[in-house]
């Protein structure tokens, strides 16, 4: 992966970083302070150092021509970050707003180039944890050539929030040509994803204990932008991307009939799930199609180019497990229908609200 070098705007003289010393934040930690700023660059501007974040402007600033080298549109986005337990298998609080900023802007087409991060820090929370949140978002975001260019910092009272709340904002660039969009789908266009579903729900639901499963389930938390820059290589006519967040390819799948006011077939059987995830919904009610992805996308790419879409993923680390489900059609427009495995047909609706365990 490419790293994007920064060209700050301006540049200051690097200062001496501060240091905290109590082993928990305090509600002066978030009272604007020298007790701020020692928190602030010992575990941010340490973790995120970069030229863009170390003049410690109120902005970053970052030259139009490093934008417009790699594109001709900009993209933006922002999304934040509640997620209980904030440790989870296959990731964390810290890597789950990283990656799913970046791939809010690359199923957009865009390459992604910088984040902000800004956090909400419950009193009484370790500076231990802090710190590897931090260091596990630097580490994300350096690996997925991403870089955290600004932030701000709040401490709420205990109770006022679980630990530790994130929002990322991310700006990207996509290139000439790229046209991507929910209602560009059309009759006959294939529909695939990139691997086994509704591991990061799973995991989640598992990891609160309320179950006491001992089934291993592992998020698939990952950043997506490498997947789909091989894909659009490709199939550049790909119609649309989604990353299928909460709600599950379910929702994505109900959007896309409904923007593009086209129907949706899919098919159970050609529906990638773990064994672990199918049986630990078969135990508690849910619906694997509505469970949550943090490492899946839903494309819909013209039937002419499907096999060369398919094969690019299948080839890529995160799409091994890449495989077609359905498609588009040009009957009962607005709606999503599964082929069962029993050879019946259901309707794959909007959900209104949460999933609930089926109690009869």
């Amino acid at each position: 992966m490419t790293v994007v070098q920064l060209t700050p705007a301006s540049s200051a003289p690097r200062r001496q970083l501060g240091r905290i010393h109590v082993p928990n934040v305090t509600m002066a930690h978030g009272g604007g302070g020298k007790a701020m700023r020692d928190l602030i660059d010992d575990v941010f501007v340490a973790a995120f150092d970069n030229p863009a974040l170390s003049t410690m402007e109120d902005q970053a600033r970052f030259r139009l021509a490093e934008l417009t080298a790699h594109g001709d549109r900009l993209a933006m986005t922002t999304d934040s970050y509640v997620i209980h337990p904030i440790r989870f298998p296959g990731g964390d609080i810290g890597k789950l707003a990283v990656c799913g900023t970046i791939n809010d802007l690359a199923v957009g087409g865009a390459r992604p180039l910088y984040l902000s991060c800004a956090v909400i820090i419950e009193e009484g929370l370790d500076v231990d944890t802090l710190r590897e949140i931090a260091g596990s978002m630097a580490r994300t975001a350096a690996a997925a050539g991403v870089s955290i260019v600004t932030g701000d910092t709040k401490v709420v009272d205990r109770g006022a929030c679980d630990k530790l709340f994130i929002n990322t904002t991310g700006i990207g660039v996509i290139r000439e040509g790229i046209e991507l969009g929910v209602g560009r789908v059309r009759p006959d266009d294939v529909i695939m994803v990139n691997g086994l579903l509704g591991d990061h729900g799973a995991a989640i639901l598992n990891a609160r204990g309320d179950m006491a499963l001992s089934t291993p389930l592992e998020s698939d938390c990952a950043a997506l932008h490498g997947l789909i820059g091989t894909l659009l290589a490709a199939a550049p006519g790909t119609r649309f991307l989604r990353d299928a967040t909460r709600g599950g390819i379910a929702t994505v799948l109900n959007e896309i009939a409904e923007a593009s006011q086209v129907g949706i077939l899919i098919h159970e059987e050609r529906t990638p799930l773990r064994d672990e995830v199918r049986g630990f919904c078969e135990i508690l009610g849910l619906d694997p199609l509505y469970l949550a992805n943090e490492g899946k996308i839903v494309c819909a790419v013209p039937p002419d180019q499907a096999e060369a879409a398919l094969a690019a993923m299948r080839n890529h680390p995160l799409g091994r497990d890449s495989a077609i489900i359905g498609h588009a059609t040009d009957g009962r427009p607005g709606r999503v229908v599964m082929h069962t495995v029993f050879g019946g047909r259901r309707i794959v609706d909007m959900l209104v609200g949460e999933q609930l365990p089926r109690i009869c």
